[in-house]
């Protein structure tokens, strides 16, 4: 059983936000087609509070994209994004929802970031996710949003991890930056997954 992930499709992730992704509203009307052709399909939100750590302006003389270490763990500082309860969190007034079975909310401890919809940054809480796909017998992951080289890749490497066979669709995502989406897709391969897009995968339920 085929399952269809829809990361962060999220106004501040959209031209305008304010983490936009170059281009990002161009995938909703695919990822809206693809529902279509999967018995489950899920979502996952950023919903940080407005004291998270990976804000640039919760540090006092740093910018947004400079890299501190926090808890441990490396991390990039973002713009203020995705805050809990704001309109920027919210799922595009474009993207539909009404085949979404599940919300898995993430980046709600405001000490750690949480890239992927399965795991914080440092693996230490779940979200539920792969407990929820191993519920409802999913076996191939297909994994779809914003950005494809952060928050897709993370969940996408997740799924590998967690034992199912996982797919990126390419054009239901859009990075960031696109030279460290080659990268970051070349590991995902490396690791087993797979790349697709759109037509093939309508193809290949079609049959």
């Amino acid at each position: 059983m085929k399952a269809l992930v829809i990361v962060d499709i999220q106004n501040d992730f959209l031209p305008g936000g304010s983490l936009a992704v170059p281009y990002g509203d161009k995938i909703i009307p695919v990822v809206n087609e693809l529902q279509k052709y999967f018995e489950l399909t899920v979502a996952t939100q950023d919903w940080h509070p407005p004291d998270h750590k990976s804000f640039a302006s919760n540090h006092p003389n740093k910018k947004p994209f400079e890299v501190i270490e926090l808890n441990g763990l490396k991390q990039t500082l973002w713009p203020d994004h995705c805050v809990q309860g704001t309109a920027g969190a919210n799922f595009s007034s474009q993207l539909n929802l009404n085949k979404v079975e599940a919300i898995f909310r993430k980046g709600t401890n405001a000490e750690i970031d949480s890239y992927s919809g399965f795991y914080d940054n440092g693996h230490l809480k779940s979200t539920g996710l792969a407990g929820y796909f191993r519920d409802k017998k999913i076996d191939e992951v297909f994994v779809t949003g914003l950005c494809g080289d952060i928050c897709v890749f993370f969940t996408a490497m997740d799924s590998l991890q967690e034992g199912f066979k996982t797919y990126i669709i390419e054009d239901a995502t859009q990075p960031l930056n696109e030279d460290y989406f080659k990268r970051t897709n070349e590991t995902f391969i490396q690791n087993g997954g797979r790349l697709i897009n759109s037509r093939e995968m309508i193809s290949i339920n079609k049959q």
